[in-house]
């Protein structure tokens, strides 16, 4: 498959399309987390050019702020704050590292050993089903425990924003159809504005150029062993997104640079996010589908939009700006954003055939799904196992530990 040629004015045009395409998932993590959002813009730029130093500029993707990190870094702010947290996303890019390097000795064969679909399906349907209730919560108008917006008012933001989203992804068309967050979010603002929901106070004090506030990660081993088992799910699915991306430039990236520089660059971009107090990174989609769309398989253009990342992270007053959205719109947009991670676990072990009228799939599915949505706790001291991390090492350990069933 031909790369087209474009000049190097389309090609910075297409760097600033394919920010403006990873634009509203990007900046969602921080948002439902707390964390700076001109820091996950930052990371998210530094992240990508990492990566494709790791990978010797040769795979046209973009790294941003990853979904399957929300519930964790929720709780994680909560029980040991930003800087705690920070530690244990630093050591969840190592774990990136580590399966790199399993992946270099024995290939996707090695990581499909010991991660199965029967293993990672369940934990990535349990990321989505567990944050089911925040979602529903924040659509209804309230910020934690509190209701800060009548139901009536709410529904009347959160429902448009989501029928938005639902249309654009299932009647969009060309570059549209990749934009349900961004296009949500327009139509949710603009229902705010009107309901006189939205406080421009924060856009008027904040600086027009200013670092982002960037936070320096501690160390705190509790909330390392929290994160590490985390990172997991999200790792796997790296292997998904290459050879996604592979199919669509026709070039097999799993061989050349390699799953293991792929891999191993994705998880020095979490850790190096985790320095400056970023979300973990994770390849788009997204980017993937306007690549393919744009039939733009040259990497250079992701260089360009790193850069449009970084700069824009610069602007105080865009910062401000973002966080004026509503609770409700984000409620709205994450209703379908959380089943769909659900929905994609499901399909984990539907592509990958995983016969659950087996007694043991059967029970590593059941079991990890209850503990998770259950909310299981495991007390090992002063330390608490539990949501998705215990669901990992649970059904890790079961799939390891549990005889083969007998056919």
């Amino acid at each position: 498959m031909q790369t087209q040629q474009f000049t190097p004015a389309q090609q910075i045009l297409a760097g600033g399309q394919m920010l403006f395409v990873a634009f509203g998932a990007l900046v969602l993590v921080p948002m439902l987390t707390g964390l700076d959002i001109r820091v996950a813009l930052f990371t998210a730029g530094l992240g990508t050019l990492i990566f494709q130093v790791v990978t010797k500029r040769t795979v046209p993707v973009f790294l941003a702020s990853s979904f399957a990190f929300i519930a964790p870094i929720s709780a994680g702010v909560a029980q040991w704050g930003v800087a705690d947290t920070m530690g244990g996303l630093f050591a969840a890019g190592l774990v990136y590292m580590l399966l790199s390097q399993v992946a270099r000795v024995g290939g996707v064969k090695a990581i499909n050993h010991y991660l199965p679909a029967v293993v990672v399906g369940p934990v990535i349907m349990v990321i989505g089903l567990s944050l089911a209730p925040v979602a529903v919560k924040m659509a209804l108008g309230f910020a934690g425990d509190t209701q800060i917006i009548p139901t009536g008012t709410a529904l009347m933001v959160a429902l448009p924003t989501l029928a938005t989203a639902l249309l654009v992804s299932i009647m969009g068309r060309g570059l549209l159809r990749l934009l349900p967050i961004l296009c949500a979010i327009t139509v949710g603002y603009s229902l705010s504005l009107a309901l006189g929901l939205v406080d421009f106070a924060p856009v008027k004090e904040a600086a027009w150029l200013a670092l982002p506030d960037f936070v320096t990660p501690t160390f705190n081993w509790q909330a390392v062993l929290f994160m590490i088992p985390v990172a997991i799910a999200p790792a796997v699915e790296h292997i998904g997104d290459m050879v996604a991306i592979s199919n669509v430039t026709g070039k097999n990236y799993v061989e050349k640079p390699g799953l293991h520089r792929t891999l191993f660059g994705d998880g020095i971009a979490t850790s190096t996010a985790a320095l400056f107090g970023g979300p973990p990174n994770t390849t788009y989609s997204e980017v993937t589908g306007a690549v393919m769309l744009t039939k733009n398989y040259d990497p250079k253009i992701m260089t360009y939009g790193a850069v449009f990342a970084i700069a824009l992270a610069m602007v105080g007053k865009f910062g401000a700006l973002l966080l004026t959205v509503p609770v409700v719109v984000m409620g709205g947009i994450m209703i379908l954003l959380f089943g769909s991670i659900a929905a994609v676990g499901m399909n984990t072990l539907i592509k990958h055939q995983v016969d659950l009228t087996d007694a043991r799939n059967l029970v590593i599915v059941a079991v990890t799904l209850v503990f998770g949505i259950g909310g299981m706790v495991f007390p090992l001291g002063d330390f608490q196992l539990q949501g998705i991390a215990l669901c990992a090492v649970t059904a890790i350990l079961l799939n390891l530990l549990l005889p083969k069933s007998h056919t």
